[in-house]
């Protein structure tokens, strides 16, 4: 991934690539951690590296079910509320028997269909805003598909700046000097790697 995403020719590319910079952005951060520092938890957050990628990968699969399910809702979950917000808390926790590779994996598998959808989705579509939760809003019937990809984002946007911050309280380690890193990018008077400094 270079740091920024190429030119675009229209909505659909734009998209895609940008999306495909956010969810990259999770590699450069997680780059060269151990799992106890994707654990870690080194700022005034409760959440540490390895819980935030496990958030945006739950966070975008339940987008894209959204989407997918379009123009009909999503099934509902049908557990007992206590399975579902125990699954829900879940997510925002790097547990002991988890490692960074396995979160990234499956964070992976999401955005690989992810970005398949784009090429073949109707962004205009309408997707049905569920109303059972408190922070959606009452008053529209639906978003669309351009909305949803919109607002995803936005979330892997918000989640990746919260990353950085974690990771630089870790090792002191930034963005532009992981992605050097991470992508193999020689030394230059302006950056240097991380790890090779």
């Amino acid at each position: 991934m270079p740091a920024l995403p190429p030119p675009i020719a229209d909505e659909r590319a734009g998209l895609k690539h940008y999306l495909a910079a956010q969810q990259q952005a999770f590699h450069a951060v997680a780059f060269g951690l151990t799992d106890e520092q994707a654990r870690a938890t080194p700022t005034v957050s409760a959440l540490s590296i390895g819980a935030l990628i496990k958030h945006v990968t739950n966070c975008q699969h339940g987008w894209l079910q959204r989407v997918t399910a379009a123009p009909d809702r999503c099934a509902d979950d049908e557990r007992p509320m206590a399975d579902q917000a125990a699954d829900y808390a879940d997510e925002f926790v790097m547990t002991d028997d988890e490692t960074l590779a396995e979160i990234l994996a499956r964070f992976d598998e999401g955005n690989a269909a992810a970005l398949a959808l784009i090429d073949t989705v109707d962004l205009g579509a309408a997707v049905p805003i569920p109303k059972d939760v408190p922070w959606f809003p009452q008053d529209i019937g639906a978003w669309s598909v351009r909305w949803v990809l919109f607002h995803l984002l936005e979330e892997l946007a918000r989640h990746a700046g919260h990353a950085d911050i974690i990771r630089e309280a870790i090792d002191g380690a930034t963005l532009y000097e992981l992605i050097a890193a991470h992508e193999g990018w020689a030394p230059t008077p302006w950056l240097t790697p991380w790890g090779a400094g």
